[in-house]
């Protein structure tokens, strides 16, 4: 796909992001919105998807456009957000398992597409497992004092989160080995 595609793509997941937002916002009172740190997320969620554009804008665009890790950053925030309009948390059992290795693999992706660039394999590699983890944490975190203790889920809490670290270090883990063997190889994905 070039790059002029893929610059589409950052976009129209952005425009997907805030209607996304809006729509969570505009319907609270849905059980598939109740409780599930809507507000926190319509503030974060568009914070993080102006990080790549701000850095490229700060970096006074001495690079190209990073339109893939843009996507790559984004589509995790969409994908929840889409989960939760369409109700899939609740009516796929293995939804949130899934979220949780493949958002945290592309999020790693993300990062590790610019250290790839500029660091070796093995350092790349470790960055890469280090950001996955301790995002992983901090999610798992946020999740506990945003909602599950106000739920039902809080007796089967300390499972679901051990398993969701599990599956997003796996992810990380994942993005980190194809991270390692691009700067390894010297490819650039610009």
């Amino acid at each position: 796909m070039g790059r002029s595609r893929v610059t589409v793509v950052a976009v129209g997941l952005k425009v997907a992001l805030v209607a996304l937002v809006v729509f969570a916002l505009t319907h609270l009172g849905w059980d598939r919105f109740a409780d599930k740190a809507m507000v926190a997320r319509a503030v974060l969620y568009p914070l993080a998807a102006v990080v790549v554009p701000a850095t490229w804008l700060a970096g006074r665009r001495r690079w190209p456009y990073p339109a893939l890790v843009d996507v790559l950053v984004v589509t995790p925030f969409v994908v929840d957000l889409a989960g939760n309009a369409l109700d899939l948390y609740d009516r796929v059992s293995w939804f949130d398992d899934a979220c949780h290795l493949v958002n945290w693999a592309v999020l790693t992706a993300a990062v590790g597409i610019p250290l790839a660039r500029r660091y070796g394999a093995w350092v790349t590699f470790g960055l890469c497992v280090g950001f996955g983890a301790t995002t992983a944490v901090l999610w798992e975190i946020g999740e506990y004092g945003a909602f599950v203790l106000k739920t039902p889920e809080s007796v089967t809490a300390y499972r679901d989160t051990i398993g969701d670290l599990a599956l997003g270090l796996t992810g990380a883990v994942v993005a980190g080995a194809l991270a390692a063997r691009r700067a390894r190889r010297g490819d650039d994905p610009r």
